[in-house]
């Protein structure tokens, strides 16, 4: 760990900023986004916009990169971002908030791609878990910093987006000035969705549910505590929650997975995760129930993640297993389009109106859990010594970091069948 600090502590610096200004802008539009009068509906499409500008730069951030190269491709999208933070108070119309939100997703996905392309470079085969691993963390407590700046400042003045701005213009500098090689970049071509849906039903279904379970309290949350009538102290530590839970139960449910049946633990999870939804329906007047059942469902979620990777490769080869993240990604990221725009049409007034957060989680979670049931009945377990070691990967990752993690997860099923060997 000292050494990847050692080799990469600008980068992560870096990136670590970028996730604050990212968190803070989020929580920051869903609390502007009530003062300025704008409907659940027009919210919901605000949000999504992300989502559907951050599938879109997954898909060409690579060919810019090959282009113009990794140093002009980072500071060109890190530029936008910034600008775009500074132009949401300015323009406070719906349309200009959907164009931005999918500018500013489109520029974090290249964002993270370039950034994890240089990650990847600076580590070794020995320590390349360990720097996806402190990568991830250090993008949680980015968003988890950025929802006590949201006290900062006045959520109907510029400050605390001004703020956003400037920790992105800063977050350049440690990078930029730090990166000495420019890493060799190339990308696998991916599986086809068929191929993928005919090796790993699960993993493709559950990456698709997953994706609107997380755009829902990525995009959804802050406009749930705005809607619900919740203070700003409240609001910034109900969606910091979230991502609480997802850092403190990653390392825990990575370790009974590589112990236990994944699809059993999959279920499990997704039905916790549902409870904590439906418990937070119920009880979601009292606060401190509110705080605990987003602790619940953001430790189950997230960490759903890399169950669900983990999953699929139990099933893949190792040479597939690299050729399976980017149909994985897509998937996922068109679940994460409509996350969004379901979770504000249920949370309308004349549906559900704010408990409809909660239902929608609660239903992907459910149906998620029922068709892992389902998929149990269909194919018998792979023994838990042929599984292979799930790597911590968190749904803001980009498709770069995926292929890192099933690096990692070659390297260590081909470093198992070596020791058997050897026995």
């Amino acid at each position: 760990m000292i050494q990847v600090l050692s080799s990469a502590w600008a980068l992560l610096l870096g990136m670590g900023l970028l996730m604050v200004g990212n968190g803070l802008q989020g929580t920051m539009l869903g609390v502007r986004g009530e003062i300025e009068g704008f409907s659940t509906l027009e919210m919901s499409f605000v949000m999504s916009a992300y989502f559907v500008g951050f599938l879109g730069g997954s898909r060409l951030a690579p060919e810019m990169i090959r282009r113009v190269g990794h140093v002009r491709v980072f500071a060109a999208l890190a530029s936008f971002i910034s600008a775009v933070m500074i132009m949401y108070p300015l323009l406070t119309n719906e349309i200009a908030w959907i164009l931005g939100r999918m500018v500013i997703g489109f520029c974090f996905s290249g964002v993270y791609v370039t950034a994890e392309s240089w990650l990847n470079n600076a580590a070794d085969n020995e320590n390349r878990g360990q720097a996806l691993s402190l990568y991830m963390i250090v993008q949680m407590l980015g968003i988890i910093t950025a929802q006590g700046l949201v006290l900062v400042g006045d959520p109907s003045g510029y400050e605390t987006f001004v703020i956003a701005s400037i920790l992105v213009s800063v977050s350049f500098a440690p990078i930029l000035l730090s990166i000495s090689p420019t890493p060799a970049f190339d990308t696998t071509k991916p599986m086809t969705l068929r191929e993928l849906m005919g090796n790993s039903p699960l993993g493709c279904v559950g990456m698709f549910l997953l994706g609107g379970v997380f755009s829902a309290q990525f995009g959804m949350a802050a406009v749930y505590g705005a809607r619900a009538g919740l203070t700003l102290v409240e609001i910034s530590t109900f969606v910091a929650a979230f991502y609480v839970g997802a850092v403190l139960l990653q390392y825990p449910l990575g370790w009974f997975s590589d112990r236990m049946d994944r699809r059993l633990l999959i279920m499990l999870v997704a039905l916790t995760g549902a409870g904590g939804a439906v418990t937070a329906m119920l009880f979601g007047t009292m606060f401190p129930v509110l705080l605990v059942s987003a602790f619940v469902i953001g430790g189950m979620s997230n960490p759903l993640y890399s169950l669900l990777i983990a999953h699929a490769n139990d099933f893949l080869n190792n040479e597939d297993m690299a050729a399976a993240s980017g149909g994985l990604v897509f998937i996922n990221g068109m679940g994460a389009i409509a996350g969004p725009l379901i979770t504000g049409w249920l949370m309308g007034d004349a549906i559900f109106g704010p408990p409809g957060f909660f239902l929608i989680i609660a239903t992907l979670l459910v149906a998620m859990a029922l068709y892992t049931m389902y998929r149990m009945t269909q194919r018998a377990a792979i023994p838990v010594d042929e599984t292979g070691t799930m790597s911590p990967l968190y749904p803001t990752a980009s498709p770069v970091a995926f292929e890192v993690a099933q690096e990692v997860a070659i390297e260590a099923a081909e470093a198992d069948q070596d020791a058997q060997e050897v026995a």
